[in-house]
């Protein structure tokens, strides 16, 4: 016995020779080495936890990075330099940050410039959660010159998308199946957010609610470590200022709920008001046959010029949104042109007013114009300046004990809810930021009012409409995602038979006698179909000898049901064979034939992965 333990240590040590040689001829780092060693000794859910722990290391640290960076950027221009520079700052480096992105974009990245999140729920669904390696540095060198230099947009979902490649990538190198590298996707993006705001548990609702709709999923560890990693790197490196955190606030008060309830109605409003003008920007740009540059330049002057009439729209803007939560609302007009008004409370009004109306402008312009950023900070932003702006107009109606600096705090999550269609996770980032857990109440009430109707307008959130459209991404909808998932083109039967319709019935009947199934194509020298013949059409004259050189095919075709394009989505494919009720349908491709589909490979299909992903 002790012999043959002997042996079976030698043969791992001998294994363990072997691997390490063959990775050191692939130039493997030493950690990979180890890793790989690891993946070998542990079970599955041993080694998930691992991988939870350093994916969640790795995108904490990414997200800490960025967050660093783009602080002390705007640190510089904005407090250490004078009033009359800071003007000329506001209107130079938005500008060059858009500028700047989009010359990036098309040197270095090769034009490929997708972003924000439907980027991750599109891999996830069309590309099996495998991101292309770029992504885990482009989105970070790219958001951190646009929203650095001045962009009006948020680095959260740059930071998503940065962890969810980390996670992507280091799945696919440990040679990790669909399920397990989707949890490490969303591992990798809850560490960046659990990073971003030092708020553990929004990370992981993140994840449930945005990230992981329509997946089906019993590992939830190592998100949660993931989580906690990102977290604790916030909490050691970051300092306070950087962090998204309010100290101050006041306890919640039943009485003030009628307040709540209106801030919750408005924060709908105004989050249909954000998607809606977004929406038109994103089309107005898009639209714009010009050079990416150019589209840039127009950008980068909208923005400069909105910066230098109302500089808390430069950058994230979070430090503004704490200059209002702690009462310091005079501050954020000294560096103004209102500063040379005088100092009213009608005139703060106002200009919170005015900056909340035009966050969504400079928003859009950034993005779409080439920077890169989300939506993520600017609803926060625009959620605290519009709960400032509701309270103070309460104050000076003549309404007394008003909560402003709560109003600041819920109304972030009103509006985040209503944008970003995530309300558990805009409920729990605000009471971790805050450390408002007794503001549970209210924070529910704006957050479900705001999202409730936002659903009304749009059952789906409008930035993957587009997508859930088309199928590429997952709904709600769990058969619908498994239908996304196949690909038209990959279940087209191409062995088909067809005939030409001058053909005669003798030569129907011959290659009848030469095939297998019950359908025949109708295509002339060009593959153009012309028709369809079945063998039930045939069967009442297949047995007349009379017949088979004076009846033509064209006299026996009949045209088909419905008709299938190879780059139909499944969904459609299915709802086209549910509509005509048969079992085979032609598939064309700009008006050629291509072959057949049959409904049954499409329920076999589609069996086989409910099987796999359930």
């Amino acid at each position: 016995m002790s012999q043959f333990k002997t042996i079976k240590k030698f043969y791992s040590f001998f294994r363990f020779k072997r691997d390490f040689e063959r990775y050191s001829l692939r130039r493997v780092r030493s950690y990979e080495i180890i890793i790989h060693w690891l993946h070998s000794k542990l079970n599955r859910t041993q080694f998930l936890i691992l991988s939870g722990i350093l994916v969640g290391l790795v995108a904490g640290m990414a997200g800490v990075v960025l967050k660093v960076l783009v602080h002390y950027i705007h640190y510089f221009i904005t407090y250490k330099v004078h009033f009359s520079t800071q003007i000329f700052f506001y209107a130079l480096f938005p500008f060059l940050g858009i500028v700047l992105t989009t010359i990036i974009v098309i040197w270095f990245f090769k034009g490929q410039s997708r972003k924000g999140i439907a980027v991750i729920l599109y891999e996830i669904a069309q590309n099996s959660s495998l991101i292309p390696p770029v992504k885990m540095y482009s989105q970070i060198i790219q958001s951190a010159i646009t929203v650095g230099l001045g962009g009006s947009a948020g680095l959260e979902s740059p930071i998503a998308v940065t962890g969810a490649a980390i996670g992507s990538n280091y799945a696919r190198n440990y040679k990790l199946g669909y399920k397990e590298r989707t949890l490490l996707l969303a591992a990798g993006a809850t560490s960046g957010i659990a990073a971003a705001f030092n708020a553990p548990i929004a990370g992981v609702m993140f994840a449930f609610e945005i990230l992981l709709t329509g997946v089906v999923f019993s590992d939830f560890i190592p998100l949660i470590l993931a989580a906690v990693c990102g977290s604790l790197l916030s909490k050691i490196i970051l300092q306070e200022e950087v962090l998204f955190h309010f100290e101050s606030r006041q306890a919640f008060n039943y009485y003030n709920v009628p307040f709540y309830i209106v801030l919750g109605l408005l924060s709908a409003l105004y989050a249909r008001y954000f998607i809606v003008i977004s929406k038109r920007i994103e089309h107005f740009m898009t639209g714009l046959k010009w050079p990416a540059l150019r589209k840039a330049i127009i950008g980068g002057v909208i923005l400069s010029v909105l910066c230098v009439m109302m500089p808390p729209l430069f950058g994230e803007g979070y430090q503004s949104v704490k200059l209002l939560a702690s009462g310091q609302s005079e501050s954020i007009i000294q560096h103004s042109f209102f500063r040379y008004f005088p100092e009213q409370s009608w005139m703060i009004l106002l200009f919170t007013g005015c900056v909340c109306l035009m966050k969504v402008f400079a928003t859009a312009f950034t993005i779409n114009s080439g920077g890169n950023g989300g939506n993520f900070a600017p609803s926060l932003f625009a959620g605290g300046f519009l709960g400032y702006f509701f309270a103070m107009l309460c104050t000076q109606l003549g309404f007394e004990n008003v909560p402003v600096t709560n109003m600041v705090i819920v109304g972030m999550a009103g509006v985040m809810s209503g944008v970003m269609y995530a309300p558990l996770t805009a409920i729990f980032l605000i009471a971790e930021s805050s450390s408002g857990y007794d503001l549970f109440i209210p924070l529910m009430i704006v957050s479900t009012t705001s999202f409730l109707i936002a659903k009304w307008f749009s059952p789906i959130s409008p930035d993957v409409k587009h997508l859930a459209d088309k199928g590429q991404v997952f709904t709600t909808e769990h058969d619908r995602n498994i239908l996304s998932m196949l690909r038209t083109e990959d279940l087209v039967e191409r062995n088909m038979q067809k005939i030409d319709p001058s053909s005669n019935l003798r030569e129907l009947i011959e290659l009848v006698k030469l095939g297998t199934r019950n359908i025949i194509a109708v295509a002339n020298g060009e593959d153009k179909l012309d028709g369809i013949i079945t063998l039930d059409d045939i069967r009442p004259i297949m047995f007349n000898p009379a017949l088979y050189d004076t009846v033509t095919v064209r006299q026996l075709m009949k045209p088909p049901p419905a008709i299938i394009h190879l780059h139909d989505n499944v969904a459609n494919v299915i709802s086209k064979f549910d509509e005509v009720q048969v079992w085979n349908l032609p598939v064309v491709d700009d008006n050629k034939l291509v072959g057949f589909i049959s409904k049954s490979s499409i329920l076999n299909q589609y069996r086989l992965l409910l099987q796999e992903y359930s």
